[in-house]
């Protein structure tokens, strides 16, 4: 991953707070925004797994790991960096995926979040803004000067938090066109 990621680690207690290993000083436990670690590979599947299950997708198809594998940490400079919410005692409860995309009409580049997503009883802890912090960060990092992400519409409660994030919607809609493997 790139260099600014130990940056945006944060943590929701101070250590000389803390009252256990696993708790700050008001017994809430401990979460990090970090840097998602190769080790962290099986739980940031089976957390797409959920979103995509959350989203109404179809299920996702197999040999995911290995892909991501490749996207994250298989370059020098990954194409794909991803940031995790991570429970103390438990692991990666949520995470966000984002990568640098070009807008034309800007003539500028981006940095385009993917993913963002908390499993079910794990959002309004305020670790969604934590983890778009991580994503506003690293766009920082980078030298690029906006994040820009899609939500379905159906989904109100995303609404309403990008709302009060600042954050102003653009009415498109999404296509996706099928490659199939041809000639070469």
């Amino acid at each position: 991953m790139g260099h600014a990621h130990d940056a945006v680690t944060t943590s929701s207690r101070s250590s000389s707070a803390a009252t256990s290993d696993r708790l700050d000083a008001v017994g809430v436990p401990r979460v990090d925004v970090r840097p998602a670690r190769v080790g962290d590979l099986p739980r940031i599947v089976e957390l797409a797994r959920e979103h995509a299950e959350f989203e109404k997708a179809p299920p996702l198809s197999s040999g995911l790991e290995g892909r991501l594998e490749k996207l994250l940490f298989g370059a020098a400079h990954p194409r794909l960096r991803c940031f995790v919410a991570d429970l103390e005692g438990v692991g990666p409860i949520g995470y966000a995926t984002c990568s640098a995309e070009v807008s034309t009409w800007d003539g500028a580049e981006y940095l385009h979040m993917d993913c963002l997503f908390l499993r079910d009883g794990h959002r309004g802890l305020r670790l969604g803004p934590r983890l778009v912090e991580a994503v506003v960060a690293e766009a920082r990092a980078l030298g690029l000067d906006h994040v820009q992400w899609q939500t379905p519409p159906w989904n109100q409660d995303a609404v309403r938090f990008y709302d009060r994030l600042g954050a102003r919607s653009k009415e498109k809609l999404r296509f996706r066109l099928a490659v199939e493997p041809g000639d070469r």
